[in-house]
C-alpha cells in the first residue's frame, strides 16, 4: 500500500511540469502502463488529475481547491509562536509578529522581554507604519505601483529626528528593504528603542507576516542588536519552511 501511495504522489510533481500522456507517466514512475493507468484513474476519480481530450493528464481543479483551503486554514501565529518563544529565550528581548490587513500593520503576537524595561505594544494594535521594521517588510513585498499608492496616502508624523519624513524617503527605504531582505527601526518611533526584523514567506515566496526583535538602548545598543540579525533571519526562515511546507529561497 505504501508503495502505491508513493507512486501516486510521484505523479503530481510530474504533472505540475505540464500535461503528460500515459507512457510518459509510466516511464517516469518506472512501472508498466497498466499500473500507471490504474493510478491515474484513481486520481482522476478524486479530481486530483484531469484527463484532457487529447488523452494527456494534467493536475485537476480539486487539487487546487484543496491547496487553497489548506492555505486559508493555516494560522501563521500558531506556527510561529514556538519559534518566537525560542528566539526570546535565546536573546531575552521582545519579539513581535505582525501582518498587513486592510491598510494597517497589526501585531498578532508578542513575547515579552526578560528585562525589567518593557515595550508598550500589544496584540491587535496597529504599528507606526512609516517607521516600524515589520511594516517596512510587509509593504516592501507589494508591487511597485502598490507601494507607491500606499506611500502617497500615508501621513508621516515625525516621532523622532530619525522618523521617515515623506513618501519619497519611505519608498527608498522600502526598495532597500526589498533588496536586502531585512529591516530596521533604529530610533525612528522612539529614540530609545531599536528594532530589527525579517519576513515570513508562504509557498509562493510572498511575505505573509513579519517578525522582529526590539530592545531599549539602555539594555543593548543598536550595534549590539544588529549582531542578532542572523538569528532573527534563521528564525523567520524556519517559520517560513514550516508554514509553507517547503524550503523557501530568499529572493
Amino acid at each position: 500500500m505504501s508503495q502505491t501511495v508513493d507512486r501516486a504522489l510521484s505523479i503530481l510533481p510530474l504533472l505540475a511540469e505540464g500535461p503528460a500522456n500515459l507512457e510518459q507517466v509510466a516511464v517516469r514512475l518506472g512501472v508498466h502502463k497498466s499500473t500507471a493507468l490504474r493510478l491515474l484513474r484513481t486520481l482522476h476519480e478524486h479530481g486530483i488529475v484531469y484527463r484532457q481530450p487529447d488523452q494527456r493528464y494534467r493536475l485537476g481543479a480539486r487539487l487546487f481547491a484543496l491547496a487553497q483551503q489548506a492555505v486559508e486554514n493555516l494560522d501563521v501565529r500558531d506556527i510561529a509562536h514556538p519559534h518566537l518563544v525560542a528566539l526570546n529565550e535565546a536573546c531575552g528581548h521582545t519579539v513581535h509578529l505582525a501582518v498587513y490587513e486592510e491598510n494597517e500593520v497589526l501585531y498578532i503576537d508578542k513575547v515579552e522581554s526578560r528585562y525589567p524595561v518593557r515595550m508598550y505594544s500589544r496584540i491587535g494594535k496597529p504599528v507606526a507604519i512609516t517607521v516600524a521594521a515589520v511594516a517596512k517588510l510587509l509593504l516592501a513585498d507589494l508591487s511597485e505601483p502598490e507601494r507607491r499608492a500606499v506611500a502617497e496616502k500615508l501621513d508621516y508624523p515625525l516621532y523622532t529626528s530619525r522618523s521617515t519624513p515623506n513618501a519619497a524617503a519611505f519608498l527608498a527605504e522600502l526598495a532597500k528593504v526589498r533588496e536586502q531582505g531585512w529591516a530596521t527601526d533604529l530610533g525612528g518611533h522612539e529614540e530609545s528603542i531599536n528594532c530589527i526584523g525579517a519576513p515570513i514567506r508562504g509557498a509562493d515566496g510572498r511575505v505573509v507576516a513579519a517578525m522582529s526583535v526590539s530592545a531599549p538602548n539602555v539594555v543593548v545598543t543598536a550595534d549590539e542588536l544588529l549582531t542578532l540579525l542572523p538569528m532573527v533571519r534563521r528564525t523567520a526562515d524556519a517559520i517560513s519552511r514550516e508554514y509553507s511546507g517547503t524550503a523557501i529561497p530568499r529572493p
